[in-house]
Protein backbone atom coordinates (compact mmCIF):
# COMPACT_ATOMS: atom_id res chain seq x y z
CA UNK A 1 0.00 0.00 0.00
CA UNK A 2 1.30 3.46 -0.78
CA UNK A 3 1.71 6.30 2.20
CA UNK A 4 0.79 9.78 1.21
CA UNK A 5 3.92 11.66 2.56
CA UNK A 6 2.30 14.33 4.84
CA UNK A 7 4.59 17.40 4.84
CA UNK A 8 5.63 18.18 8.92
CA UNK A 9 5.23 21.07 10.04
CA UNK A 10 7.79 23.76 10.44
CA UNK A 11 8.59 25.95 13.92
CA UNK A 12 11.58 28.69 14.51
CA UNK A 13 12.10 31.20 16.50
CA UNK A 14 13.39 34.77 15.63
CA UNK A 15 14.45 37.69 17.53
CA UNK A 16 11.94 40.19 18.16
CA UNK A 17 12.79 43.02 15.30
CA UNK A 18 11.47 43.97 12.11
CA UNK A 19 14.71 42.96 10.87
CA UNK A 20 13.60 39.13 11.46
CA UNK A 21 10.43 39.17 8.92
CA UNK A 22 13.09 38.93 5.97
CA UNK A 23 14.32 35.38 7.90
CA UNK A 24 10.50 34.62 8.25
CA UNK A 25 9.81 34.72 4.89
CA UNK A 26 13.19 33.25 3.86
CA UNK A 27 12.30 30.21 5.73
CA UNK A 28 8.81 30.06 4.48
CA UNK A 29 9.93 30.17 0.63
CA UNK A 30 12.27 27.48 2.01
CA UNK A 31 9.42 25.15 3.73
CA UNK A 32 7.03 25.50 0.46
CA UNK A 33 10.06 25.01 -2.00
CA UNK A 34 9.47 21.43 -0.34
CA UNK A 35 5.82 20.90 -1.03
CA UNK A 36 4.39 19.50 -3.89
CA UNK A 37 2.29 22.84 -5.47
CA UNK A 38 4.02 24.96 -2.38
CA UNK A 39 4.50 27.76 -5.37
CA UNK A 40 0.60 28.19 -5.30
CA UNK A 41 0.69 29.37 -1.80
CA UNK A 42 3.56 31.56 -1.59
CA UNK A 43 2.79 35.06 -2.91
CA UNK A 44 -0.03 35.39 -0.43
CA UNK A 45 1.84 33.34 2.45
CA UNK A 46 3.93 35.53 2.38
CA UNK A 47 2.48 38.57 2.55
CA UNK A 48 0.41 37.06 5.36
CA UNK A 49 3.30 36.26 7.36
CA UNK A 50 4.92 39.56 7.04
CA UNK A 51 2.08 41.30 8.67
CA UNK A 52 1.57 38.97 11.56
CA UNK A 53 5.14 39.11 12.29
CA UNK A 54 5.53 42.97 12.40
CA UNK A 55 2.45 43.28 14.20
CA UNK A 56 3.89 40.73 16.94
CA UNK A 57 6.74 43.24 16.74
CA UNK A 58 5.45 46.31 17.13
CA UNK A 59 2.24 45.76 19.06
CA UNK A 60 3.26 42.94 21.54
CA UNK A 61 3.59 44.26 24.96
CA UNK A 62 6.86 41.34 26.11
CA UNK A 63 10.07 42.13 26.88
CA UNK A 64 11.63 42.79 23.38
CA UNK A 65 14.70 39.79 24.36
CA UNK A 66 11.79 37.19 23.79
CA UNK A 67 11.56 35.56 20.80
CA UNK A 68 8.76 35.27 18.44
CA UNK A 69 8.05 31.95 16.83
CA UNK A 70 6.22 31.12 13.66
CA UNK A 71 4.85 27.93 12.53
CA UNK A 72 3.58 26.55 9.18
CA UNK A 73 1.93 23.44 8.25
CA UNK A 74 0.34 22.48 5.28
CA UNK A 75 -3.29 21.05 6.89
CA UNK A 76 -6.41 19.75 4.33
CA UNK A 77 -4.63 21.26 1.78
CA UNK A 78 -4.44 24.63 3.36
CA UNK A 79 -1.66 26.57 4.16
CA UNK A 80 -1.39 27.05 8.23
CA UNK A 81 0.54 29.96 9.42
CA UNK A 82 1.16 30.75 13.10
CA UNK A 83 3.23 33.69 14.83
CA UNK A 84 3.41 33.00 18.24
CA UNK A 85 4.74 35.86 20.81
CA UNK A 86 4.38 36.67 24.83
CA UNK A 87 2.44 39.64 24.74
CA UNK A 88 -0.96 40.16 26.19
CA UNK A 89 -3.07 42.28 23.50
CA UNK A 90 -5.37 40.81 21.12
CA UNK A 91 -5.40 42.04 17.57
CA UNK A 92 -8.52 43.45 16.40
CA UNK A 93 -9.69 44.82 13.09
CA UNK A 94 -9.95 48.77 12.80
CA UNK A 95 -10.47 51.47 10.34
CA UNK A 96 -7.24 53.52 8.73
CA UNK A 97 -7.81 56.88 7.88
CA UNK A 98 -6.09 57.79 4.10
CA UNK A 99 -3.36 59.64 6.12
CA UNK A 100 -2.27 56.87 8.41
CA UNK A 101 0.92 55.16 7.49
CA UNK A 102 -0.23 52.19 9.81
CA UNK A 103 -2.93 50.10 10.22
CA UNK A 104 -3.64 47.88 7.30
CA UNK A 105 -2.24 44.85 8.23
CA UNK A 106 -5.18 43.23 10.11
CA UNK A 107 -7.78 44.08 7.24
CA UNK A 108 -4.77 42.53 4.73
CA UNK A 109 -5.20 39.71 6.22
CA UNK A 110 -8.71 39.76 6.72
CA UNK A 111 -8.75 40.04 3.40
CA UNK A 112 -6.30 37.57 2.05
CA UNK A 113 -6.66 34.76 4.54
CA UNK A 114 -9.38 32.08 3.97
CA UNK A 115 -9.91 32.44 8.08
CA UNK A 116 -7.62 33.76 10.59
CA UNK A 117 -7.77 34.14 14.39
CA UNK A 118 -5.95 34.41 17.76
CA UNK A 119 -6.29 32.22 20.60
CA UNK A 120 -3.97 31.99 23.71
CA UNK A 121 -1.10 30.20 24.00
CA UNK A 122 -1.10 26.49 25.53
CA UNK A 123 1.71 27.15 27.72
CA UNK A 124 -0.84 30.21 29.34
CA UNK A 125 1.97 32.92 28.08
CA UNK A 126 1.12 35.45 25.15
CA UNK A 127 -0.87 34.09 22.08
CA UNK A 128 -0.12 33.06 18.28
CA UNK A 129 -2.32 34.63 15.98
CA UNK A 130 -3.03 32.17 13.27
CA UNK A 131 -4.48 32.24 9.46
CA UNK A 132 -5.27 29.89 6.68
CA UNK A 133 -3.86 30.23 2.96
CA UNK A 134 -5.97 28.34 -0.27
CA UNK A 135 -3.70 27.84 -2.68
CA UNK A 136 -4.19 29.52 -6.04
CA UNK A 137 -5.98 27.98 -8.56
CA UNK A 138 -3.19 26.49 -11.23
CA UNK A 139 -3.24 28.28 -14.23
CA UNK A 140 -5.60 26.69 -17.47
CA UNK A 141 -3.45 25.50 -20.54
CA UNK A 142 -4.83 27.19 -23.52
CA UNK A 143 -5.06 24.53 -26.12
CA UNK A 144 -4.19 26.15 -30.16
Amino acid sequence: MLKTHRPRAFVARLDSRPESASLARYLLRAYLSGLPGGDRYADTAELLLCELFANAVRYSDALSDLRIEIRFALVDSRLRLEVHDAGTGRPSLRSASPDDERGRGLLIVNELAEQWGCCPHPGGTGKFVWALVAPVPAPALVTV
